[in-house]
């Protein structure tokens, strides 16, 4: 199991996060963009994955909800910008709980010897909009979700 590297310097509205996993490149992207992978493993395990919309491509759009023990639900929605790829991703990230606060990330899947190494850069509109990101638990979501996509990896998801 990897060890998700986060940083966010202090004053700049950018996050980095980098991790390695034990998986060819290819699918750990399949792991992001295919909905059937993606709901075995994207975000904190206590809540229910619905992917609403996957249209991976170049201005294609995705929707996805995490629904709460209580039946609450916490949308999320972007556009990918170029053409997805095993070489990276550049999508638009917004939670819609708070409208209006769109961050741009880059992806980018860097393979050697059946191993990757996951690379995003985040770039919020502001350092508080960041910051906001950072108190409402996303690394604790994150370190979760990247749990679980260890494991869904090691299950040896056959790669089209």
């Amino acid at each position: 199991m990897g060890t998700t590297r986060i940083i966010a310097e202090p004053g700049l509205p950018f996050i980095d996060i980098e991790r390695e996993f034990d998986a060819p490149r290819e699918l750990l992207f399949r792991a992001h963009v295919e909905p059937e992978l993606l709901v075995q493993w994207l975000g904190p395990a206590k809540y229910e994955m619905r992917i609403d919309r996957m249209d991976v491509r170049d201005g294609g759009s995705w929707r996805y909800v995490h629904v709460d023990a209580d039946g609450t639900e916490h949308g999320f929605r972007g556009v990918f910008h170029g053409e997805p790829s095993v070489d990276g991703i550049l999508q638009t990230w917004e939670y819609e709980g708070m409208p209006g606060h769109v961050s741009l990330e880059s992806l980018a899947f860097d393979g050697r010897d059946r191993r990757t190494t996951l690379r995003i850069h985040a770039v919020y509109q502001s350092v508080a909009d960041r910051d906001g990101l950072i108190a409402s638990g996303m690394e604790g979501g994150m370190n979760e979700g990247y749990a679980r996509l260890d494991g869904l990896l090691a299950g040896r998801v056959p790669v089209a």
